[in-house]
């Protein structure tokens, strides 16, 4: 009986440790659903125009030179996102020196990689891994889709299907390793020709320089960053810069962020 009752109490013990290896496992599986809009609260900003949305950010590559992050953090810039990769073997070459200098600076950054449509999603996330740090305090990182005709190298316009399979090949193995979902960037014509009715649980960043993301992306209308000029200016940066608008009030933005950063 005791040998019993003992067996019984190991198995007990058993239980509950599984029990909160288990609840451990579903917080941290719920990390990236934490991100929706509708389960954070957020308000949003119902504005047509970029300065109606308070919370701006940019987004650079070595085409920028050198930045003066500290200048660009104190001309009030909120975010930035940097390209860090494109398909499974190009490193843009300001990535480490643009990531490490935002990072010192108290910019929030993110990475975002330029797809390829010749290469296997997977074998892209590979590369995306292999070239950008794990940073906990880091922006989720953004799948850049775009289509590219003048690629020397590339030119194709995969099947609907086949283009859904690898984004979520290389969104999965990103999220999988991050602990965070990626968000989707899309200009307005691969989003018409492909996009329209997929990934509804990933947030989406849209490039709009003339209109209002409302007029030519259908079904999107809880976009997250809203890209509005390939022209802007801003403090540390010389010549021109993609600018880009947060969806929401201030108060949303500090909710967005501390979704997906630990706890102090």
């Amino acid at each position: 009986m005791r040998a019993i009752q003992r067996l019984l109490s190991r198995a007990a013990f058993g239980s509950r440790v599984l029990l909160v290896v288990g609840a451990a496992l579903a917080v941290a599986g719920c990390r990236s659903a934490s991100l929706d809009p509708v389960d954070l609260g957020l308000t949003g900003v119902a504005g047509t125009q970029p300065h109606h949305y308070p919370v701006h950010g940019i987004d650079v590559s070595k085409y920028q030179g050198k930045i003066a992050w500290d200048t660009v953090r104190a001309g009030g810039v909120a975010f930035a996102y940097i390209k860090s990769t494109e398909g499974g073997d190009r490193v843009d070459s300001a990535f480490r020196r643009n990531w490490d200098a935002a990072g010192a600076a108290g910019v929030p950054r993110g990475a975002y990689h330029f797809f390829y449509w010749c290469r296997s999603g997977a074998e892209q996330a590979r590369w995306f891994i292999e070239n950008v740090p794990r940073d906990p305090a880091a922006l989720p990182p953004v799948l850049d889709v775009e289509w590219t005709p003048d690629s020397p190298t590339c030119t194709r316009r995969p099947p609907r299907e086949e283009m859904v399979r690898e984004m979520t090949a290389f969104m999965d193995t990103l999220e999988k390793h991050y602990g965070v979902r990626p968000i989707i960037y899309a200009p307005i014509d691969i989003h018409r020709d492909r996009l329209i009715g997929t990934f509804p649980k990933h947030q989406f960043w849209l490039r709009g320089v003339k209109d209002h993301p409302s007029v030519n992306y259908a079904g999107r209308e809880d976009w997250r960053f809203w890209q509005w000029t390939a022209t802007g200016t801003v403090p540390g940066v010389s010549g021109e810069v993609d600018r880009n608008a947060f969806s929401g009030t201030k108060a949303d933005w500090e909710t967005w962020l501390r979704a997906h950063r630990p706890a102090a």
